[in-house]
């Protein structure tokens, strides 16, 4: 008896084993991802070569890449500027080719309801249009240098450029963000003078970090601000 069972259950487990045909397993496909380009880095700067990280993407940041349009988490129309690959591939950057680059076809838009950046804000200015054009014509790279140089720091070589870069696409015009403008030696001295300035693009606890929604400013721009202050922020 326990033979034929025994019998019995052998061959309902072969019975089993043949019937269970399994489809064979597909190969997984490959998704092709373009991988993103390495920052190349001048050392020092090149004074002929306009720099992503340095000029293009602080410009953008500044005037596009923010709440509400095309950075900060928005994408007006599906196109965002806060990073090297969403600029290339939103906003149709032709490498050599501005007047083929929807970038540059939208910064020099003469209509106001296509221009880019929108009323109420400014348009860019002849030398910013000019510096995207030369980015792209010199191959639209990720590019950047280093040229960090913290003595004789003064106001006119060193902080207002680098507010008017970083900052004033925001804090300029009719209609500046917070109501505070930072066009002139004057109204930014306001904002030194009660800590704000220092404050925000440091990001300490109870100032709004600045630039807004993004990234805090490189270290050296910082430090040269910070000298800039510390000796006293005249208008020199």
């Amino acid at each position: 008896m326990i033979n034929r069972l025994d019998k019995l259950l052998g061959i309902a487990f072969l019975l089993l084993i043949f019937s269970c045909k399994h489809e064979p397993i597909a190969p997984v496909e490959e998704t092709n991802v373009t991988p993103l380009p390495p920052v190349i880095t001048d050392n020092p700067c090149d004074p002929d070569s306009v720099y992503f990280q340095v000029d293009i993407l602080p410009l953008l940041r500044s005037n596009c890449a923010f709440s509400g349009c095309h950075g900060g988490g928005s994408s007006e129309n599906g196109v965002e500027l806060s990073n090297y690959n969403n600029v290339m591939q939103t906003a149709d950057v032709r490498p050599a080719d501005p007047e083929g680059s929807d970038l540059y076809e939208m910064i020099t838009e003469t209509d106001p309801d296509k221009r880019m950046p929108q009323p109420p804000y400014a348009p860019l200015s002849a030398e910013q249009i000019s510096m995207v054009r030369k980015w792209i014509e010199q191959g639209a790279k990720n590019n950047s240098c280093d040229n960090c140089d913290t003595t004789n720091v003064t106001f006119s070589k060193n902080v207002q450029p680098i507010i008017q870069k970083n900052c004033q696409g925001c804090h300029s015009g009719s209609n500046p963000s917070s109501g505070i403008l930072l066009t002139n030696y004057n109204e930014i001295s306001v904002r030194v003078s009660s800590g704000e300035l220092f404050g925000a693009i440091s990001h300490q606890i109870g100032y709004t970090p600045m630039p807004n929604g993004q990234p805090k400013l490189n270290q050296c721009l910082i430090d040269q601000i910070e000298i800039w202050i510390n000796n006293g922020a005249k208008n020199d």
